[in-house]
């Protein structure tokens, strides 16, 4: 069984085949180069240039996989949320082509994409899920396939977001997050950064005063390295506390996370000593791509979901709940 997941949910454009629950193809043509120097995404330019590759990327992911678009048993794309001209894009192109074969078409949460991401085959809910990514810091427990409870969220920044906007502060690259580990592993001492929201008794993320606290630290002359470092173990502490401490008051014992911030290594390694059974996604299926929308859509599609009306439409705002 063929499936073809897109995403064009932000900048990157994801074209993605999955062969009965397993990833064969995951493309990814990034758009890092043409919003470098802008320091962030601009909505625009990420729409026409997800236009420009979107088709020439599908012919490729087929091309690879030695099948035409007839072997496909059905077509996904990822509805929302995220930037609305970037998502109609890909979300239209997948229709367009379902329609065209006369395919089963799923509409994809892109939250539940990056959860298919990390979900490995056999395990069953409940467990607890943290996406965190440029645009999401999210924490769910996860009880069924299409069950998901908001546990928190951030109260500002996103993780990714707050890592971004840090590097800038450095001079470093974009997106921040690979620059921001690069920098820390150089640094023989740190900054330190105080960790935000200790003491709450709730499942809230708060990363806005880290960012403050760097820009009082740079304008300091303190070095960025150390600087790098500091911020990181802070953040990376923040989200650690907050989901440990969901763990202990539900009595969740494994963990999902999942996003861009899942692959920062230091993340990985604190997670991996939180005494949780802890998964992440695949080398690869980290960043926004079309292969975890495909890994969904096949979930869907095993546990006798429907397939989605060609009639619905993209959307920029979609809580994870009501999907």
């Amino acid at each position: 069984m063929w499936i073809l997941g897109i995403d064009t949910s932000c900048d990157d454009t994801g074209v993605g085949l999955v062969k009965d629950g397993e990833v064969v193809v995951n493309l990814v043509a990034s758009q890092v180069a043409l919003h470098q120097a802008f320091g962030g995404v601009v909505p625009e330019l990420a729409s026409r240039e997800h236009l420009k590759v979107i088709r020439p990327l599908a012919e490729k992911a087929l091309a690879e996989a030695g099948i035409g678009p007839k072997d496909l048993s059905l077509v996904a794309a990822t509805r929302g949320p995220g930037l609305i001209g970037a998502l109609l894009v890909g979300y239209t192109f997948a229709k367009g082509l379902a329609w065209a074969l006369r395919k089963p078409f799923y509409a994809i949460h892109h939250l539940e994409a990056h959860i298919a991401a990390a979900w490995p085959p056999g395990l069953n809910p409940p467990f607890l899920a943290l996406v965190a990514s440029g645009g999401h810091t999210h924490l769910f427990a996860v009880e069924a396939l299409g069950r998901y409870r908001l546990l928190g969220a951030t109260r500002d920044d996103a993780a990714g977001e707050a890592f971004d906007k840090v590097a800038r502060l450095l001079g470093l690259g974009f997106p921040g997050g690979p620059e921001i580990e690069r920098l820390a592993q150089e640094a023989r001492e740190k900054v330190p950064f105080p960790v935000p929201l200790k003491d709450q008794k709730g499942y809230e993320f708060s990363f806005s005063g880290l960012k403050t606290k760097a820009v009082q630290l740079v304008e300091a002359g303190h070095p960025a390295p150390a600087l790098a470092r500091g911020f990181q173990e802070a953040a990376v502490e923040h989200l650690a506390q907050v989901v440990i401490r969901a763990a202990q008051d539900t009595g969740h014992r494994v963990l999902l996370v999942a996003g861009g911030v899942a692959a920062n290594r230091a993340l990985q390694a604190r997670f991996q000593e939180a005494g949780l059974t802890v998964y992440f996604p695949p080398r690869g299926l980290s960043q926004d791509n079309g292969a975890m929308v495909a890994l969904a859509a096949w979930r869907r599609y095993e546990a006798g979901f429907p397939s989605s009306p060609l009639s619905l439409g993209a959307t920029a705002y979609w809580p994870l709940e009501e999907a």
